[in-house]
């Protein structure tokens, strides 16, 4: 019988394996102790509470007190970061946080786009709803060097987040603080919202407020570039849906919490800005709180024109958020090489992967790949599969110059138009044992033998630095 538990159990932690944190969080590998803290910091030590019989130390995560206490700790010994935040103010943890920041570094040091052309060497980002804690700036800044413009409306939130920047003195000239209210609403932004409290609830549109302040539009000036936005939306519809979790501290105030529509439609208000400001951001990015609304907005942004569009889960504990990333910068151009006909079977393993990197992910990614090369694919996802086209100018060139495919495969939507002859090849990808995959590619275009091999090649070389080098 216990072996029989053992076993389900087994079979449960290869299926349903939980996401873990990201890999460079400094809190994926040993939580927070407690206990060490509290001995460190007297002003801690009210708040950890230990289990009788010696136990794990703990703390109260519905006591405001000690949640700002712990993440106020936590800033100090592990980022050198002075911080506070008054009673009311939406009191983040820092570990969450830092995978949002870690995912972001994960976007610029990608080649999937390129920098914008005029950007500075120093990575400048754009926190949307900063809010008195100002705690993406100030995790940005500390552990990567990073500078920020951090925007809100409120008196409150400008006034401590202010105050936190200038308690950082080693910090200060990396962060600004900009009053969004400067600037009116337009009535864009306010028909937007609109649409979106229509699609999120069945209440007359007239009997919501439409008070959405400014996000990014009028806010970012003329001038400026960014390599980045980031933003905590307001996830909830009111302040009473809010305070549904028994299990965390409801802290924070209305307009962090809370706004006509939810995250879905303060989310939109940023898409639908981002395609005004396309040339100004290398990425977009949101926290979105419930996966329900995450392939809303992910045809959202196709809708407005992104090239490139990302997703991602964050997990600390028990809390799972998603981060959504998309751009109107053009991906590089893959160069495509043909060579001597050759093989038409070539597979890779990739090993050591996390939880939550499974064959569904790598074969997303995989096909993610081919679709910014411009490339047809047909994806089965029970079969793990993809079958991918080359169109017939592209499968003409190959064939006929027998050594480069021209150029590239342009970033040309005609192209992605093309009348197609079957498909060229198939990849498919298959679970070798838990953290072990084996990808497969099979041509069915013999003709294209030299094309299938390179650009197999370049697959396999996306996929180990997107899992494997994340997984070390």
């Amino acid at each position: 019988m216990g072996g029989g538990r053992k076993r389900r159990r087994q079979q449960r932690d290869c299926s349903d394996a939980p996401p873990t944190m990201h890999p460079r969080n400094r809190y994926a590998s040993s939580a927070p102790d407690f206990a060490a803290l509290a001995a460190l910091y007297p002003s801690f030590a009210p708040f950890v509470s230990v289990s009788a019989g010696g136990g794990r130390a703990s703390v109260d995560f519905t006591d405001f007190a000690a949640t700002r206490e712990l993440t106020r700790v936590l800033l100090l010994h592990d980022h050198g970061v002075n911080w506070w935040i008054p009673d009311g103010q939406l009191c983040p943890t820092v570990p969450n946080r830092s995978n949002y920041i870690h995912w972001i570094e994960d976007l610029l040091s990608s080649d999937l786009i390129p920098r914008i052309s005029n950007s500075s060497e120093t990575v400048r980002g754009f926190d949307i709803g900063t809010g008195a804690n100002c705690i993406y700036p100030l995790l940005g800044a500390s552990l990567l060097g990073w500078s920020f413009v951090g925007s809100d409306v409120t008196d409150v939130a400008l006034e401590w987040a202010k105050k936190n920047v200038e308690s950082n003195p080693h910090l200060a000239g990396l962060i600004e603080i900009r009053n969004a209210n400067e600037v009116p609403c337009s009535s864009k932004s306010e028909t937007v919202a609109e649409e979106a409290v229509r699609e999120s609830t069945s209440e007359p549109v007239e009997n919501v407020v439409r008070s959405i302040p400014p996000i990014l539009v009028g806010v970012v000036k003329d001038s400026e570039i960014f390599d980045f936005c980031m933003c905590n939306p307001p996830f909830f519809e009111s302040m009473e849906e809010a305070g549904l979790n028994p299990k965390t501290s409801c802290a924070g105030t209305a307009e962090e919490m809370a706004c006509p529509g939810g995250e879905q439609a303060f989310i939109t208000l940023i898409i639908e800005d981002s395609a005004s400001l396309k040339n100004s951001f290398r990425w977009f990015t949101s926290m979105v709180g419930r996966k329900a609304n995450l392939k809303l907005l992910v045809s959202k942004a196709r809708a407005v024109g992104a090239s490139v569009v990302k997703t991602t889960e964050f997990v600390q504990g028990q809390t799972a958020r998603w981060g959504l990333a998309w751009s109107f910068i053009a991906p590089r151009k893959m160069v495509v090489r043909s060579s001597i006909p050759g093989k038409v079977h070539y597979s890779f393993m990739l090993q050591g992967l996390h939880r939550g990197n499974g064959a569904f992910q790598v074969l997303k990614s995989a096909e993610a790949f081919f679709c910014v090369s411009n490339l047809s694919c047909k994806t089965d996802s029970l079969s793990f599969s993809i079958d991918v086209t080359l169109s017939d100018e592209q499968t003409e060139a190959a064939i006929l110059d027998g050594d480069d495919l021209p150029g590239s495969i342009e970033d040309n939507s005609t192209k992605l138009h093309s009348t197609v002859t079957g498909a060229s090849f198939r990849i498919s990808v298959f679970e070798q044992m838990p953290g072990t995959l084996l990808i497969r590619g099979s041509l069915l275009n013999k003709s294209l033998s030299g094309t299938f091999s390179s650009l197999f090649s370049q697959l396999e070389e996306t996929l180990k630095l997107e899992f494997v080098s994340k997984a070390r």
